[in-house]
């Protein structure tokens, strides 16, 4: 446990409101942060995990299109299916809300005009496309087109992905409309712009300050200042956060840009939480810096197609907000509000070696994946095997592997074996007569675990941190098979309850490490175990009313300091009744493998 509270918001990236996610989606920004909030607040930190659905700009209206609904029809939709099914996932959100909340409005537009008073914000007349066919803006993520700086043919208007540069759709050679393939008219039109080059001084020095960030999230960051350019905050839509200054704010063609919005959204679902509390400064506490210099430290998760907005562009509107950039200024309304500590970014996930592509049927949405699986194999697939810091392929063979070699036979064989041999041949947790070396070996190694997968944990190393959590169960299982406890029960009962006590507080232990990995299965071991009440809180869809007198939506948020799960190892109870197991993991037929791929439209790539 944690000699000081730390105070740490963990800041997920926000899913995009035009359909269901799929597991490459839940892999980057999903599990990862749970993982590490539910981690947090075991170790006694106080925690503010939120997020929400970001359901502004051209992509909802070209689905809503599709679709034959309107864009509040579309948002409202996938907002519920997105909600349900990272609440199905135990993502434990202190609050998952969405981008059409006249709260968000509120914060987008004083974080807006506070960029703006401080001259950050500019007009300027511009390039912008349309799509000739229908005559609405193209947004620059759906123009691609040849790369002006590195050739690459798959450039976005926005960015290149291959050399990382910052672009213009106009600047774009050959460009084309991701929606039909036709080619963008450019016309002049009148946007705000956020002045990025100002912050290209206070990013850097602040950027070179970072030792603890993925390496890989780093350089990607101080490579991008070398380019920064002004970039365009407004667009020609009617859907959207309106532009908050006279002459424009009641303008139906022009909001605030998508991406702009959303990344306020971090600031903004804290600030509902903190009002559906009962205490509207409570935010505050996760954001700024104390009177005694107390500072919290914000974590934020997404893939590596959002480091470019979490580790510049976010960092600059909260500078500018702030006046802290070549233009000085003064902190607006809300006050002086912290950087993000660390951006922790994992990579891409594809899909039997292809990438995820709902149009090419190769995906699996996740409320597909927990008709037939359960949510913690999925979990811990996703931390064993996941991208963390590299490019990773789901496999459905590696899956099978997984689930039933490590979990059913790794962990489940362990708590299986270790209960009901105490269970039938004792009926109880028995106690320890006289512990031999290898007992106490096996027991110091389960309590030492908690400070070396702690620290991986702190410090998001998740893949690391669940393979130490994993060799603890692989021990004693190993230990369990050298002491044979099945044969001491007729030659040394004595011992036989010796070797089943130390068997059953690593059990115990190791429940505790897996937690944050496997908390629906831990919550079945804790059980198992005769412990009551609730060992690791899930969140819970709760249908709520605007704040301020819009339509009412569901939001994900839960109860967790009523949780027991605390990070630290807990004598077990001796003479607590046992009662036979059942099995925590579902073991899997092979045939799972062709039934899977046949779903993808046949094998892999």
């Amino acid at each position: 446990m944690p000699s000081t509270q730390r105070t740490i918001l963990t800041a997920v990236a926000w899913p995009y409101a035009n359909g269901p996610r799929h597991i490459g989606h839940v892999s980057g920004f999903g599990v990862p942060s749970d993982v590490f909030s539910r981690y947090q607040r075991m170790a006694g930190n106080r925690v503010l995990m939120v997020s929400g659905t970001d359901e502004h700009g051209t992509p909802i209206l070209v689905q809503a299109d599709k679709e034959g609904v309107t864009a509040r029809e579309l948002a409202d939709r996938y907002n519920r299916v997105i909600a349900e099914d990272l609440q199905s996932l135990g993502l434990a959100y202190d609050l998952f809300t969405r981008t059409t909340t006249r709260n968000h409005y509120a914060v987008v537009q004083e974080i807006f005009k506070g960029l703006y008073d401080n001259g950050y914000i500019f007009p300027k007349t511009t390039m912008g496309a349309i799509s000739p066919s229908t005559g609405r803006t193209l947004p620059d993520r759906y123009i691609e087109g040849t790369c002006p700086i590195c050739g690459y043919d798959g450039a976005r208007g926005d960015q290149c992905d291959n050399c990382g540069n910052q672009l213009d759709p106009d600047r774009l050679i050959d460009p084309r409309s991701r929606i039909n393939g036709e080619t963008p008219k450019f016309i002049e039109t009148e946007q705000f712009f956020l002045d990025l080059p100002a912050f290209a001084s206070v990013l850097g020095g602040w950027l070179q300050q970072q030792k603890t960030w993925r390496p890989n999230v780093l350089k990607f960051s101080l490579n991008l200042l070398d380019d920064l350019q002004p970039r365009a905050i407004s667009r020609d839509l009617d859907w959207g956060v309106p532009v908050p200054l006279e002459g424009w704010v009641d303008r139906p063609d022009k909001k605030l840009y998508v991406w702009f919005d959303a990344v306020v959204g971090y600031l903004s679902a804290s600030v509902e939480w903190a009002r559906r509390t009962g205490d509207p400064d409570a935010w505050r506490a996760f954001w700024q810096t104390g009177p005694n210099g107390e500072a919290p430290d914000a974590y934020y998760f997404m893939g590596k197609d959002n480091i470019v907005f979490h580790s510049e562009i976010w960092p600059a509107m909260l500078l500018g907000y702030d006046g802290r950039g070549e233009k000085n200024g003064k902190p607006g309304s809300l006050g002086a509000l912290n950087l993000p500590h660390e951006v922790v970014s994992s990579e891409f996930l594809t899909m039997e070696g292809r990438k995820f592509s709902s149009s090419r049927a190769v995906v699996i949405y996740v409320r597909d994946f927990l008709s037939r699986y359960d949510a913690d194999a999925l979990r811990y697939y996703i931390t064993a095997a996941g991208p963390e810091t590299q490019d990773t392929d789901f496999t459905w063979s590696e899956f099978l592997r997984r689930n039933n070699d490590e979990l059913v036979a790794g962990w489940g064989n362990l708590v299986n074996r270790a209960i009901s041999m105490a269970a039938k041949n004792l009926g109880q947790i028995p106690a320890a007569k006289d512990l031999t070396a290898e007992d106490e070996a096996l027991l110091a190694t389960s309590r030492g675990a908690f400070a070396v997968v702690g620290d991986l944990l702190d410090r998001c190393r998740f893949k690391a941190a669940l393979a130490e959590a994993m060799r603890l169960v692989a021990e004693a299982n190993k230990y369990v098979s050298d002491h044979e406890p099945w044969k001491l029960a007729k030659t040394d009962p004595e011992r036989m309850a010796t070797v089943l006590h130390v068997t059953l507080q690593v059990v115990d232990d190791a429940k505790t490490l897996l937690t944050p990995f496997l908390p629906f299965s831990s919550e079945k071991v804790f059980h198992l175990l005769g412990g009551e009440g609730t060992w690791s809180a899930m969140p819970e869809l709760r249908e709520v009313e605007d704040l301020d007198g819009g339509p009412g939506y569901p939001v994900l948020t839960g109860d967790y300091e009523q949780a027991l799960a605390r990070w630290e190892s807990t004598p077990i109870e001796a003479g607590r009744p046992l009662a036979p197991p059942t099995p925590i993991f579902k073991k899997l037929d092979p045939s799972i493998v062709d039934e899977e791929l046949a779903r993808l439209g046949g094998e892999a790539a």
